[in-house]
This record gives C-alpha cells, sequence and structure tokens, in this order.
C-alpha cells in the first residue's frame, strides 16, 4: 500500500487501506484506482540511453495488441519521449473536476504524460523533487485509467524521486523491469537500479539486456559489435530472472523518430519475436486475488 501515516487511522507501519479506516479522501481515491489494476510494471535503468523509454512503450503496445487493458503512464518529468514514440504530440487529455482523461492510442492502449500538458516541446521543465512528486501522484490517481489488466510506468534514468515516488504510489505489488545495455559500464550503473527495488519493498519481475547484438538490415544476421551478455550475468549475480535480449536494429529508432511502434508493424522479425520473448513472462502473470 501507499504511505498514508499522515491518516489519523493508519496502519502502524503507515501503510493505509480500506480496512484500517482511512479517511484521507485523497488516499481513498488511490485505493479505488490501484484495486482496478491487476498488474504495475514499472520499466527503469539506472543508465541513460540503454533504450529504456523505447523497451517500455513496445512493452505496452504487445500486450495491448494481445488484448490486454493497458495503461502506459510516462513519469520522466525532464524528458517525455512517449508522445513522439506513438506518434500522438499535440494530443491533449480532457481535464475535468478533479479528474483526467488519458490520451487514448488505441481501444486497448491509453496513454498519460507531462509530454501532453507542455504548451511547446521545447520548453523546459523546472521542478524541484516535491512538485514532481505530485504529479506522479496525480497521475496515479485523478487520472481514470479504468479497469486495467497492465499498467506499464516509464521512468527517467537512476533512482531518484521519479521511480522512488513511482513505487511507493503503486505500493508493493508493483514490479520492476531492469533495462541495460551488455556493455560493463551500463551493467554497473544498473546493478544499483535492482538493489534499488528491493531496498523500496518491491520486487524486480526480470532484466532485459537491450542493444544486444546488430541486425544487419541487409542479411539479417545479428552481429555481436558490442560485448553481449551483461544483462544475463547480472540476472544470476543478482538472482533475478532474465527476461531476454533485444537487439539493435534500425529499424526500432525509425519507428521511433516516425511515431509508429516497433511491435505494431514489425512483430515478425528477428528483434520482433526477441520483444516478444520478453513480454511472454508479463502474459503469464496470474491475476491478483480480488479483495471483499
Amino acid at each position: 500500500m501507499s504511505d498514508c501515516s499522515g491518516c489519523a487511522s493508519a496502519a502502524p507501519d503507515g501503510s493505509c487501506s480500506s480496512a484500517n479506516g482511512c479517511d484521507n479522501p485523497e488516499e481513498i481515491k488511490l485505493q479505488k484506482t490501484l484495486g482496478r489494476i491487476k498488474h504495475k510494471i514499472v520499466v527503469m535503468s539506472g543508465k541513460g540511453g540503454v533504450g529504456k523509454s523505447t523497451v517500455a512503450t513496445n512493452i505496452a503496445v504487445a500486450l495491448s495488441l494481445a488484448g490486454k487493458k493497458v495503461g502506459l503512464l510516462d513519469v520522466d518529468v525532464h524528458g517525455p519521449s512517449v508522445p513522439r514514440l506513438l506518434s500522438l504530440k499535440g494530443k491533449q487529455p480532457h481535464i475535468g473536476d478533479e479528474i483526467m482523461e488519458p490520451v487514448p492510442w488505441s481501444k486497448n492502449l491509453s496513454v498519460m504524460s507531462l509530454g501532453f500538458l507542455l504548451p511547446d516541446d521545447r520548453q523546459a521543465v523546472i521542478w524541484r523533487g516535491p512538485v514532481k512528486i505530485g504529479l506522479i501522484k496525480q497521475f496515479v490517481q485523478d487520472v481514470m485509467w479504468g479497469e486495467l489488466d497492465y499498467l506499464v510506468v516509464d521512468c527517467p534514468p537512476g533512482t531518484g524521486d521519479e521511480p522512488l515516488s513511482t513505487l511507493q504510489t503503486l505500493g508493493p505489488t508493483a514490479m520492476g523491469v531492469i533495462v541495460t545495455t551488455p556493455q560493463g559500464v551500463a551493467v554497473d550503473d544498473v546493478r544499483r537500479s535492482v538493489s534499488f527495488v528491493g531496498e523500496v519493498g518491491n520486487r524486480v519481475l526480470g532484466i532485459v539486456e537491450n542493444m544486444s547484438g546488430f541486425v544487419c538490415p541487409d542479411c539479417g544476421a545479428v552481429h555481436d559489435i558490442f560485448k553481449s551478455g551483461g544483462g544475463e550475468e547480472l540476472a544470476k549475480e543478482a538472482g533475478v530472472r532474465f527476461l531476454g535480449r533485444i537487439p539493435l536494429d534500425p529499424e526500432v529508432a525509425t519507428s521511433g523518430d516516425e511515431g509508429f511502434p516497433f511491435m505494431k508493424v514489425h512483430r515478425d522479425t528477428i528483434t520482433g519475436k526477441a520483444m516478444e520473448k520478453v513480454i511472454a513472462p508479463m502474459l503469464e502473470l496470474p491475476d491478483p486475488p480480488k479483495v471483499g
């Protein structure tokens, strides 16, 4: 559960639920929203430039194409890229009295990002931690996500305010998906993300090794131009699941720049099948027990 230490009826550990008789209207609203979301997947990395937003977006798209109801939440306050990756730049959510409607990408996928609320995508966002924390909580509790099978959250790199606030807001059932590239310098930084998730009180669903090998656009063969296997080694070291390798494919970059998700248009390629392998364990997650 999320922290509710300010409530008069909070549990001794600061958590809150309807069973505790919470009288905080915001907490009641948050718990009601979370109760309608089966699985919360937080995509993060201790290193920038590993393709985390692309991985998060394609996870959400693939889950939605599998017939699941999915929400994609972009909490990268300083560099929201999801609107571009889904060709949603310029779209605006409907904002009513204490509610917001996410921007639909398809009948199964809804999206929310600060990028939808900025008047100019060249505008820098200069916010301190408390403001970012408040926005993330608002994006969870005040957005009309409805009944979701999955909420996929794209976090900025590192172990700062955004991933910490996201995990604390979503509660202990949220699971981390850690993205790395094969090189040792990336794995060293990503290792901190694995320990971070555990220290916050959540579990790591698995590690993804992105940009693992290069898919030749002419022959289709995969060549290891970088060192490979760093993500798998880290998974073994940390005792967590290795979700798989995604090769470096020029079509992934092209798809992102043009706003057409790779998994929408290239599912039958080598890279598409690699992404499907990464997503398979998420589709196999058992539904949580119903409360009440």
